[in-house]
């Protein structure tokens, strides 16, 4: 009996989180607040036309929403004592949380109490990729935002350290497999990273700390000139282009550099170590297939954007990005 009644739960878990899947949908708004997506665009465009460079940490900030809790909106959450997602180390170099709320406070001024703050980052993460002359997809919405926020739950994150064992591991607790791992990675050709993200590959590969304790897969050139920008291992605050040459625009040149070794992460170039990823990305870096790779990575948004959400009579719509309704 005790085994049934279980199964009878895991059933039922099933089965929500399922419904909870299927009641995102392109429509949501269509009659409540039929002007977001118009309203979200403006403002988008409006923040790269002065600011092209925050299309990077925009859409890097709904990938940190997606991983921890699902696409939930909580890495927007404040907290008096620090011990809010924003506030964990991974997170201490997303920019762009002050433009949120005030696309936010535009679109509730339009349609008050409708549009979640996790709908709201999904639909600034599909600009900034589309801005920066990347593909356009249709974003799945109804997300509503959660009301928990806790720092030591983005270990969910993928570190930049990772090798590919645990990059597969990570993804798959969001529903992502190898495919989406290779096609979501190509977020990096816009943007720019801190050196500390990447440091060690250049100072500290082996716990060496010294100017030869280097990573052997690091192209050698590409390796020297990474030196000459981030000077010592304890460089916090200089930022280099992850796609150096175009980090404004969304391309496949990513692939180019991941194939010569000049992945700036060790987890870009643990996708070599894999025969599937490995293929994908030397197919891609000839520049030949951008239309499927525009596709491939619309479609693996969509499916990240699905990662848990809370929908229906879950959380809550929240009036500010930044705390709970009281």
């Amino acid at each position: 009996m005790a085994s049934r009644s279980l199964m009878v739960v895991l059933l039922l878990a099933a089965v929500a989180a399922t419904c909870a899947r299927a009641q995102l949908h392109e429509k949501f708004y269509s009659e409540s607040c039929p002007s977001v997506e118009d309203v979200v665009r403006r403002e988008m465009v409006r923040a790269l036309s002065l600011a092209p460079s925050l299309a990077g940490p925009l859409l890097r900030m709904h990938f940190h929403d997606c991983f921890v809790r699902g696409c939930d909106g909580s890495v927007l959450l404040d907290s008096a004592n620090k011990t809010a997602e924003k506030d964990a180390q991974p997170n201490q170099t997303l920019r762009g949380f002050g433009f949120v709320e005030r696309v936010k406070a535009t679109v509730e001024k339009a349609c008050p109490d409708t549009v979640s703050c996790a709908d709201i980052l999904a639909l600034i993460a599909r600009d900034a990729v589309w801005l920066s002359k990347g593909p356009f997809w249709t974003v799945p919405l109804g997300r509503r935002d959660g009301s928990v926020s806790i720092s030591n739950e983005t270990d969910a994150l993928p570190p930049p350290t990772s090798n590919f064992t645990v990059l597969t591991q990570l993804f798959a607790v969001v529903n992502l497999d190898a495919k989406d791992l290779v096609v979501l990675s190509a977020g990096h050709t816009i943007g720019t990273s801190h050196c500390f993200s990447f440091s060690d590959r250049l100072y500290n590969f082996t716990g060496m700390e010294n100017p030869s304790d280097i990573d052997p897969t690091l192209e050698p050139q590409y390796m020297m000139r990474l030196k000459s920008k981030c000077a010592s291992l304890n460089d916090n605050t200089t930022l280099v282009e992850m796609d150096p040459g175009s980090f404004k625009t969304f391309d496949t040149d990513y692939f180019m550099l991941v194939s010569k070794r000049r992945g700036l992460f060790h987890s870009n170039g643990a996708l070599l170590t894999d025969p599937f990823t490995r293929a994908y990305v030397q197919r891609h870096a000839t520049g030949a297939f951008k239309g499927k790779f525009f596709a491939d990575f619309a479609a693996s948004m969509i499916k990240m954007g699905n990662a848990d959400p809370l929908t229906g009579s879950q959380g809550e719509i929240g009036k500010k990005c930044s705390v709970v309704n009281h």
